[in-house]
């Protein structure tokens, strides 16, 4: 058991115990909403880890490290940050195909670009922002957020490079 495990694990004794304290039926009721929010994610959650362990054997470790890897440089960044952008889906199906991809090779650098591009330059959330905040709001936070996502995986990339 790794320690995040421990952690969550020690946080939700906690919670419980805490529900518990408060009230017996909440303890029955949080366990219950737990597990339909289980249920409502399982299927693409499930379908995300097929997809991370499969880019992990289909894809060669080699021509992940040439396109997304640290040898990469900029360019790698760059790619990281444009599939972030264009890759739908939540979080947690996000963070087990990038896993796949860090396991294959990429670099730390186009993985944090990946990530930062992801909350930053999501198109799947373009429409949805323009609906409600105006075309003009979306362009120009769209227009003031271009240089994050690259800047934060060339700091990360750098960041690596002293630490070994």
């Amino acid at each position: 058991m790794n320690t995040d495990t421990v952690i969550m694990a020690a946080i939700a004794v906690a919670l419980l115990v805490l529900a518990y304290l408060r009230a017996d039926s909440l303890c029955v009721a949080g366990l219950r909403a737990g597990a339909r929010m289980l249920w409502s994610v399982m299927p693409v959650l499930l379908i995300s880890f097929v997809v991370a362990g499969l880019v992990q054997v289909l894809v060669p470790k080699e021509q992940v490290g040439r396109w997304l890897g640290a040898e990469a440089g900029f360019r790698g960044i760059m790619l990281g940050c444009i599939a972030g952008g264009l890759t739908p889906g939540p979080p947690y199906t996000i963070f087990a195909v990038l896993a796949g991809l860090y396991k294959a090779g990429a670099g730390i650098g186009a993985v944090v670009g990946f990530l930062t591009a992801k909350g930053l330059w999501s198109l799947s959330h373009i429409p949805t922002e323009a609906a409600v905040l105006g075309p003009r709001v979306t362009l120009i936070r769209v227009l003031s957020t271009l240089v994050f996502p690259p800047l934060a995986g060339l700091i990360a990339q750098v960041i690596l490079s002293r630490l070994r």
